[in-house]
């Protein structure tokens, strides 16, 4: 992977949502100290006595550090966002070259219990927030033959987490949206990546391991997604564990071909498929191709 190392990513200009707190301001800083020129949206849930709120402070951090800024206050969900934050970067700076979907909200609720409005809310803003501003960030990327888009998800994402099950849906789904919008948009030089962070932040400060609390801070994911920003980056379609320095590549895996007519023990039959042969896809489509192929010589 290439390191963005200081000024690494100078004259580019990037868009993060959720950049005014946690992890969104880390990614917003760090990205900002190796050059870039950041939109930086999060809504105003809370203001100072002067009306700014979280964006509006994270870009006076860059405007004071020498880098340039500007705040955007919408919610993600709504497609007028998603439309302007890429005409803010467009009609300031003139161009859109990396985007961090940062944007998320968790609303605990056990499964059972989980109210439509909540597993809504939660969707609407991880899930729809995420398209929304990633798809809108891709046209001009397209078009421009250049783009590097990191959408941020969770591991509850890959295995599940209880108590949260509208907010590992939601992370399920953007790892899947990640991994299309990389085979999409491969063509046109917009690399994809996903990456699953583990850090302590306001929404996991509860939830997290004492013993690691200290040591997991948003800083040390943040030089990850810098250098799957960088322009000398090919990485593409890649799920990324990231935490206190240190990364772990995820993947989707398929065991061995087993044949079951019904007839045979089920769990014999799956316990043969984990000892048998691991499979990896770029997309759904080779999968199928590969599962019939070895059913239907």
């Amino acid at each position: 992977m290439t390191a963005a190392g200081p000024g690494g990513l100078a004259g580019r200009v990037v868009l993060v949502t959720g950049g005014g707190k946690g992890l969104g301001r880390a990614f917003a800083l760090d990205a900002a100290a190796r050059g870039a020129r950041v939109v930086v949206n999060n809504r105003n849930r809370v203001v100072d006595d002067a009306g700014r709120g979280p964006a509006d402070h994270v870009v006076r951090e860059i405007e004071a550090a020498g880098g340039e800024a500007v705040a955007d206050h919408g919610a993600v969900e709504d497609p007028a966002t998603a439309d302007r934050l890429v005409a803010t970067a467009l009609e300031r700076w003139g161009r859109l070259d990396g985007l961090v979907t940062s944007a998320a909200i968790s609303r605990p609720q056990i499964f059972h219990r989980t109210s439509p409005e909540n597993l809504q809310e939660v969707l609407a803003v991880n899930v729809v927030g995420t398209a929304l501003v990633a798809a809108a960030a891709s046209r001009v990327m397209r078009g421009a033959g250049y783009g590097r888009i990191v959408l941020v998800a969770s591991t509850a994402g890959l295995h599940g987490e209880p108590t949260v099950s509208a907010y590992a849906a939601s992370k399920g789904a953007v790892i899947a949206l990640g991994r299309t919008a990389a085979v999409e948009g491969a063509r046109r030089g917009v690399r994809t990546n996903v990456v699953l962070p583990y850090a302590t932040t306001q929404m996991t400060s509860e939830g997290m391991d004492p013993r690691y609390a200290g040591l997991m801070r948003a800083e040390a994911v943040a030089p990850l997604v810098s250098a799957l920003l960088d322009p000398g980056s090919e990485i593409n379609g890649q799920v990324i564990v990231a935490a206190a320095g240190g990364i772990r590549v995820a993947d989707s895996v398929e065991g061995g071909t087993v044949r079951f007519d019904g007839t045979t023990d089920l769990a014999a039959a799956i316990a043969a498929s984990r000892g048998g042969k691991q499979h990896t896809y770029p997309e759904a489509q080779a999968a199928f191709q590969d599962f019939a192929a070895e059913l239907i010589p």
